[in-house]
């Protein structure tokens, strides 16, 4: 697979920013998260909206190489039925994706959370050799534009408790200065 190794701009198109939106319009009433305490409406609306901002700029990263992607699902899945399946296929290969607002990272640094609580544990998390992609929507600047990082194994990234009280214990995070400092990144 063509990758690669540094930080990759993305200027999303709006046909790919509608989808975002659709979806995120579409999927918001069908979920539930009151397990982690995720009651706002408009959170949970912008949480979906951010990812599938994400999974979008990821897809057009590896297009460009000339690889073959399957994603986003834009499927709406009710109440039980949530797919915790890979978010794409790059030539037949499962990659997650993970995306942060870059206004929320001015607040509590660059990283990316991943569900791990009794109630909802990320499956990703029990796969060493899964494939993510981290990316951080630059929500500051005027247009759609993501910066996505190269892809990394779940084995090789480093985990911390969430730097947000209220989510130690429901939240793994990876933090963009840890992978920095252990030239994970």
């Amino acid at each position: 697979m063509s990758t690669f190794r540094t930080p990759q701009i993305v200027h999303l198109p709006p046909e790919a920013v509608g989808r975002a939106r659709s979806f995120a319009d579409a999927v918001t009433d069908t979920v539930d998260y009151r397990d982690s305490r995720q009651t706002l409406k408009e959170k949970i609306h912008d949480d979906h909206f951010v990812s599938k901002l994400g999974e979008e700029a990821v897809r057009l990263v590896f297009e460009r190489r000339n690889c073959v992607v399957e994603g986003p699902d834009y499927t709406i899945y009710g109440g039980k039925q949530k797919s915790w399946a890979a978010d794409l296929k790059i030539n037949e290969l499962e990659v997650a994706v993970k995306t942060q607002r870059r206004s929320a990272a001015n607040r509590y640094g660059l990283s990316w959370t991943f569900q791990d609580s009794p109630e909802r544990h990320d499956p990703v998390l029990s796969m060493p050799e899964a494939w993510v992609c981290l990316v951080a929507y630059e929500d500051l600047e005027p247009d759609f534009t993501c910066v996505v990082y190269p892809l990394r194994k779940i084995k090789q990234l480093i985990f911390e408790a969430p730097r947000l009280s209220r989510l130690v214990g429901k939240k793994q995070a990876i933090y963009l200065e840890t992978l920095q400092k252990h030239k994970v990144l």
